[in-house]
């Protein structure tokens, strides 16, 4: 009897120690996992630390950048009204000198239309007084906005290959000085043109020498025999170079053998024109 209480104790003792360490092998696991669990949390603890750190350095670096785009905006406001103003005042001059320009353009208009008007009467009036006693296609008188031209068949003024007036020029150049003596605000100056057959002589060398000879010959008339002012007598030759037809034929050259007087404002007297106030 004895023996089986000391073996029932010592079955309880077994049982009791065997218990203990089972449950303390299962404290010690929970003890490990909960503690790894915490070092998890500290470390996600410190990690958000350190997002939070970055995020709010990021912020404060917005700011900062925030705050010089606004002073750089304020800046150009500022600039932006400045310019504005400028502009402004640039574009309402450059309106007003553009208002100056269109009445100094339309003040040119008048004046053109008219010194055109003025032409057509003296081109009215020449046409007038040459048309008798000679044929058209000997006398052309045209106009051309301010220029007012008159061209003479060499038949009528020279003979051939000279630069001689003849008499019965003098009173197609008569005429013609009549009209121009009237308008002393007019330049004249006298061409002459060749055909293209070479010419040389003991006084002309050649077509050039012949048609300068023949405008001066015209320009010595009209100042010495119907006193037209020489400040207003211009004498140049064209020589061969400006034919009106072909040089092929004789009727071609018969038209490119000529003299023209071309009377066209002074420059000084235009410009007065230009300056002078027109209703």
């Amino acid at each position: 009897m004895r023996k089986i209480v000391v073996l029932m104790i010592f079955a309880s003792v077994v049982l009791s120690s065997c218990v203990s360490q089972k449950k303390y092998t299962e404290l010690e696991d929970s003890f490990n996992k909960k503690n790894q669990e915490l070092v998890d949390v500290k470390a996600d603890l410190m990690k958000c630390r350190v997002e939070k750190d970055a995020q709010v350095s990021a912020l404060e670096q917005q700011v900062v950048d925030l705050k010089k785009d606004k002073e750089k905006t304020l800046e150009y406001v500022d600039n932006l009204t400045v310019l504005s103003k400028s502009a402004s005042d640039n574009i309402k001059e450059t309106l007003a000198q553009m208002g100056k320009k269109d009445e100094y353009i339309q003040h040119i208009q008048k004046a053109m239309t008219r010194r055109d008007s003025i032409n057509l009467a003296l081109g009215f009036k020449l046409k007038s007084v040459l048309k008798d006693g000679f044929n058209d296609e000997d006398i052309q008188v045209d106009v051309e906005k301010t220029v007012v031209y008159i061209s003479i068949a060499d038949k009528l003024l020279f003979r051939s290959g000279s630069a001689t007036i003849s008499s019965a020029a003098k009173d197609v150049l008569k005429k013609v000085a009549d009209v121009v003596s009237a308008q002393p605000e007019l330049e004249i100056m006298v061409e002459g043109y060749t055909d293209n057959k070479p010419i040389s002589t003991a006084g002309i060398k050649d077509n050039w020498d012949l048609s300068v000879k023949r405008a001066t010959s015209v320009v010595r008339m009209l100042q010495k025999d119907f006193s037209i002012d020489p400040t207003r007598l211009i004498a140049a030759g064209r020589s061969e170079y400006l034919p009106l037809e072909t040089n092929d034929t004789v009727e071609g050259r018969a038209r490119n053998r000529r003299t023209r007087i071309v009377l066209m404002p002074k420059l000084d007297q235009f410009f007065k024109l230009l300056e002078s106030k027109i209703d």
